[in-house]
């Protein structure tokens, strides 16, 4: 399969949406050795995650994922953040961002001084142009390159090739006005652009460029580093950016703590002391963190295991203080038996869907039919009406929630002041309902294919609500008169971008409240867009929803969006993830808000 460029959910930065997818010991739960701790005032908290981290840099497409942002997260700071209200808040004691022109739009970014990498380098123009040069494509001579299994870049053939490209980014092609001592960088945009105050200013900091470059570019000291960048990008140096993409695509991905500790280096206020394969990842307060965000405690331990029961366990035996487990009715009910627990329930921001994969030669690709693409459409159209969303919902979620709804939006959250409007113009209720084995197989005998078309399904293996998905779709979709095939995986995400598979079901969960967070999922060459979806029509609609500023209007533009997606038989969306947060209620200040880092975002403020 050919992927273009541009994610995930998150990139994390890149699109607005990431992908949403082992006892440490002898410590009690609290985590492996590490050094002394920083400047928490004390105490030690161990959370479990369902998904092992495994990259420092989160804005690949291979690496959007929201086990590596909350872990990025909490090791960097960043010009904002987002509070539990969904507030953008500033972060001046990292940065600033302000509006300096209108027409042309420019952006000046400022680093404060005591915005500096943890082995003390400042942090300056170098690190924010790496990051724009990086994540918005301008810089790459070729659309694609040779990928490994899990969809991890390989080999690029000596062309210059960043697997991130973020629209928003994308508009800024000249380089930047940066003053003297490095601490003030302009970016002028070649026109309007709607979600410039959450370009490059949420999330994290990017990665270091001097370590970028003595890593890539063999430089010496960090200002030799620096300096090898910015030239690089300002020189259009192809051989040069060359190697700095091939690091930057695949340098900081790891499973266990890393030979070379400078992979580690963050601008937060934790560090990595430890981090031991599928089991647990240790992080400590910083000694010498100079900025606001210091934390109360001076140890997070995240241990991982993929079975929610487990973390349910965990929990009650005080292994950890806090989870967020994958939710199920027997999930929600253990959890409100345990005593000295508080749980939180609601709908999140995640919503579970259906994609199908266009152009792997599989049955949905009209490259199967002899480039018929009508016939191609008609069987994804068979396969989608097939998905029994209603029984999902009924049986698996509304256990949870008496008041659960199937989503039948792509972009608007079920009860969103913009979602019935778009949805009646999308036609996805109408077309698909609750879901029709009987009108599916009928839809596919008029297709008229020979043979039962066998459909690939990628989903994360081990995770229990996804596999009690997957048999009720099987299910239904072989009776509608396909093949259904369990192509589960514990890589699941990282297998997203190697087209062996041909639907795909998982979730995406937000990153911000930007109306163009979408863009990347169905855009043409999106870093979301793992099923090679292409429309000229849904391009040029993005194109002008980035830079118009009327809500109705972007209403409008996204309605026509979702419409075309339903039309072409894009996929399907499922339902709004319920979400459980239970915690130790000796745990102060634990408040999720409902886009990543979800629970992590304000974990100074945890205590114990």
């Amino acid at each position: 399969m050919k992927r273009g460029i541009l994610t995930a959910a998150a990139g994390v930065a890149a699109s607005a949406l990431v992908l949403s997818a082992c006892t440490p010991p002898g410590d009690g739960g609290n985590g492996g050795n590490g050094g002394d701790g920083g400047n928490g005032g004390g105490g030690e908290v161990s959370v479990m995650w369902n998904q092992p981290f495994y990259s420092m840099n989160n804005n690949t497409s291979a690496t959007n994922n929201v086990t590596n942002a909350n872990v990025v997260y909490m090791m960097n700071d960043a010009f904002k953040y987002y509070d539990e209200n969904l507030e953008l808040q500033d972060n001046t004691s990292f940065g600033t961002v302000e509006q300096v022109s209108e027409d042309p739009l420019k952006v000046k970014y400022t680093y404060s001084d005591n915005a500096k990498w943890s082995d003390g380098t400042p942090v300056d123009a170098a690190d924010l142009v790496l990051a724009w040069a990086a994540r918005s494509g301008n810089f790459n001579t070729t659309e694609d390159a040779e990928r490994d299994d899990e969809g991890v870049v390989e080999d690029a053939g000596g062309d210059v090739f960043f697997d991130a490209a973020e629209p928003g980014l994308a508009l800024i092609k000249d380089f930047p006005e940066i003053s003297e001592d490095g601490k003030e960088i302009t970016f002028e945009y070649t026109k309007p652009f709607a979600d410039w105050e959450t370009n490059l200013t949420i999330g994290d900091s990017g990665v270091p460029a001097h370590i970028v470059a003595k890593n890539a570019l063999d430089t010496g000291d960090a200002e030799e580093g620096k300096k090898a960048i910015l030239d690089a990008v300002e020189n259009e140096d192809k051989e040069k950016l060359a190697k700095v993409a091939e690091f930057w695509n695949t340098g900081y991905n790891m499973t266990s703590m890393p030979e070379d500790e400078d992979l580690l280096i963050g601008t937060g206020p934790m560090k990595m002391t430890d981090f031991k394969e599928g089991q647990y990842l240790t992080l400590e307060a910083r000694d010498d963190y100079e900025g606001d965000r210091k934390p109360q405690l001076s140890k997070i331990t995240v241990r991982y295991n993929e079975d929610p029961m487990a973390a349910v366990q965990a929990l009650e035996n005080g292994e950890v203080q806090l989870i967020n487990p994958q939710s199920t009715a027997d999930v929600l009910q253990a959890v409100e038996a345990i005593d000295g627990v508080e749980n939180k329930t609601a709908d999140g921001a995640t919503y579970e869907h259906v994609d199908l994969t266009f152009d792997n030669n599989g049955p949905f690709d009209p490259a199967s039919y002899g480039g018929d693409e009508e016939k191609a459409k008609q069987v994804r159209e068979a396969f989608l009406q097939s998905i029994p969303r209603g029984k999902i919902v009924n049986d698996i979620v509304k256990p949870l929630n008496d008041q659960a709804q199937i989503r039948n939006s792509f972009t608007q959250v079920p009860g969103s002041p913009d979602y019935d409007t778009i949805v009646q113009g999308s036609g996805i209720e109408d077309t698909y309902g609750e879901g029709d084995a009987e009108k599916a197989k009928q839809m596919l005998e008029e297709a008229g294919v020979d043979e039962a078309p066998k459909v690939r399904l990628l989903y994360a293996k081990g995770n229990a609500r996804r596999e009690q998905e997957f048999q009720l779709i099987k299910e239904s979709a072989e009776k509608a008169g396909f093949e259904v095939i369990d192509n589960s995986s514990e890589t699941w995400s990282e297998d997203l971008g190697n087209g062996e598979y041909d639907a795909s079901l998982f979730g995406w969960q937000s990153t911000s409240t930007a109306v163009t967070e979408s863009d990347a999922n169905f855009r043409a060459g999106g870093q979301n867009n793992f099923g090679g979806f292409a429309n000229d029509e849904v391009d040029k609609l993005y194109d002008e929803l980035q830079t118009e500023t009327d809500p109705a209007r972007q209403a409008e533009i996204l309605g026509e969006v979702e419409k075309i997606l339903v039309d072409e038989g894009f996929g399907l969306t499922l339902f709004q993830f319920p979400e459980v947060v239970a915690y130790s209620d000796q745990l102060q200040n634990v408040k999720p808000m409902t886009v990543s880092p979800t629970m992590f975002w304000n974990f100074w403020e945890w205590e114990m």
